[in-house]
């Protein structure tokens, strides 16, 4: 009963906007960041690294290279803190954890990308 109890309570509190991203993403987080009194958003582009599971405890991890320093941050997926995540490219991977990234440089860092299929100007013009 009380397992029943909480899950309805953390139901009020899951994002209903979340962006559908995988592991080997590039991705865009806009998050907001607070200075002083003053709010303003902030970019963090990167790989995903990992996402765990779980209802409102879910969380992925973004790893960019900065100024040739590895960043890594977490992000709570069901935060109201971000204000949307955009999907850059998706990546071409058979793990759910690429931490091996971690380890490797330059070229080799890379991800393989999946090319998506673009519409045809025959298939738009017909809908």
């Amino acid at each position: 009963m009380r397992n029943a109890a909480i899950q309805h309570i953390e139901a009020k509190f899951l994002r209903q906007d979340v962006t559908v991203f995988n592991t080997g993403d590039s991705v865009r987080v806009h998050w907001k960041v607070k200075e002083g009194e003053k709010e303003r958003v902030q970019a963090f582009e990167g790989i995903v690294i990992r996402k765990t599971k779980g209802n409102h405890r879910a969380t992925f991890t973004v790893r960019k290279l900065s100024f040739g320093v590895g960043v890594e941050r977490v992000f709570p997926l069901h935060s109201p803190r971000y204000e949307k995540i955009e999907v850059l490219s998706r990546g071409a991977v058979n793990r759910k954890r690429l931490f091996y990234l971690r380890d490797l440089k330059g070229k080799a860092a890379r991800v393989d990308v999946i090319e998506e299929p673009k519409p045809s100007k025959k298939a738009a013009s017909a809908s």
